[in-house]
């Protein structure tokens, strides 16, 4: 259960982003119903991540990738619950997802998705990506690439980073969902 109440989507100040992010995600979900406590926040974190995740010219797939181990990595079932299917959608497989754990000892991801989950998991755990697993993202990238996998992974762990320090669940009860006023 979140640590606090999430944020009534109900509110003068709060009704028209809501919309928006009721628009652009098919619901106002539990990450930005507590986001909405803040409006400006709210609308700063939605512009960020459409951009990442709409706006990139990163494959679908790289993107779920990287989503997907930033949150096995920081223990952010959210968002993992909140990804598999669109993860699944842009065609990584069920035993890309069940070896994610254990990606560099696996056979099911070829080097270019190794290279990606290398550069994950060193940003994610240690933050400086040392210099061979730089070299190896570069041989598979360009700069606006290796550009937008470096913002994915920085936003994806802000995002599991946020989640987590307010323990936001799947399962939570979030209070009214009435977006019909707003449209």
């Amino acid at each position: 259960m979140a640590r606090i109440p999430y944020a009534n989507i109900n509110r003068h100040e709060t009704r028209a982003l809501a919309s928006e992010i009721a628009a652009q995600r098919g619901d106002v979900l539990h990450l930005y119903r507590m986001l909405l406590h803040s409006p400006p926040v709210a609308a700063g974190w939605l512009r960020y991540l459409t951009a990442i995740r709409h706006e990139c010219s990163l494959p679908g797939a790289l993107r779920e990738l990287v989503i997907m181990r930033v949150a096995l990595l920081n223990g952010a079932p959210y968002e993992a619950d909140q990804h598999s299917p669109i993860a699944r959608a842009e065609g990584l497989s069920e035993a890309q997802l069940d070896e994610l754990p254990t990606w560099s000892s696996s056979d099911v991801f070829d080097l270019k998705q190794r290279a990606v989950l290398a550069f994950t998991d060193a940003m994610t755990r240690k933050v400086r990506v040392p210099e061979p697993v730089f070299a190896d993202v570069r041989a598979h990238f360009d700069e606006r690439s290796i550009v937008e996998l470096a913002a994915t992974v920085a936003a994806y762990n802000m995002v599991s980073r946020f989640l987590e320090a307010l323990q936001i669940q799947t399962h939570d009860a979030v209070g009214p969902s009435d977006l019909a006023a707003y449209n």
